[in-house]
């Protein structure tokens, strides 16, 4: 029973939330808190389509997670996650340690508009105004229970699935045969949340997207990179073949007029 009221202490206060309503309608609420936290962290609607509560295995699993493209971008989601899973293992002290946190399945749109901007940065800056701005935890409330420290082993991305679209990027005089195509990403960590000590539990879900959004965006960065340096490839190639047979021409023409001197 130690470990059930344990789970629940520590979901309760990841989502903000320290009331015991949890027991009496357990997947609505998440969900609920989920959606109005998660929208207010990342500055764009956030929807969740179930959560199952596995309060005697210490699991809590999100499914269906869709977050819309913040302002000023296309009206295709920035991202859908087809799970979240969090093993909560059996902490009964704080700092809470959540042994892994795994991101199943999404499906990620990285964008840039006309000035070069992308979506996943604007999500990004999001959440850092949403964050207090002291690296230093805030102080805890003297009220047992209410918002613990908490520690993340480990985040684990999976199964990702990158959408680059450059379709508004101007590129000079690179032009990309394709300017959208989509990549998939290994599975990767995004790392260790809240070491050594431990963060506020209600810090550490957007501690969670901002680890992810760092990583993808390094991945999708060199994507892009690694692709318009292949157009440039091509296109110094096709300007030195064009140069190399413009020489060979010239060259062929100033033998004919060699050879057809007198």
């Amino acid at each position: 029973m130690k470990k059930v009221l344990i789970v629940i202490l520590v979901v309760l206060a990841l989502l903000g939330a320290g009331v015991w309503y949890l027991f009496s309608n357990a997947g609505s609420f998440i969900k609920a808190q989920i959606e109005e936290q998660g929208s207010r962290v990342l500055g764009t609607q956030v929807t969740v389509f179930s959560v199952d509560l596995a309060l005697a295995e210490g699991k809590l699993t999100i499914s269906d997670i869709d977050v819309e493209n913040p302002q000023g971008f296309s009206q295709s989601d920035a991202f859908s996650l087809g799970s979240i899973t969090l093993d909560i293992g059996g902490a009964t002290e704080e700092p809470y340690v959540i042994q892994e946190i795994s991101v199943n399945a999404p499906e990620i749109l990285y964008e840039l508009d006309a000035s070069g901007n992308g979506n996943l940065l604007a999500l990004k800056d999001n959440i850092a105004k949403a964050l207090p701005a002291s690296s230093e935890p805030k102080p805890q409330s003297t009220e047992p229970g209410v918002n613990p420290l908490v520690i993340v082993e480990n985040v684990s991305i999976n199964s990702a699935r990158l959408m680059l679209n450059f379709e508004n990027l101007p590129t000079g005089d690179i032009e990309l045969g394709q300017k959208a195509y989509e990549v998939t990403l290994p599975s990767f960590s995004a790392g260790s949340i809240g070491k050594p000590s431990g963060i506020p539990a209600d810090q550490v879900g957007a501690a969670i997207a901002k680890a992810m959004l760092d990583n993808v965006i390094a991945q999708a960065k060199k994507e892009a990179s690694n692709r318009l340096e292949e157009e440039a490839k091509k296109k110094i190639k096709e300007e030195v073949d064009k140069k190399k047979d413009e020489l060979m021409n010239k060259a062929t023409d100033r033998l004919k007029g060699l050879f057809n001197k007198d």
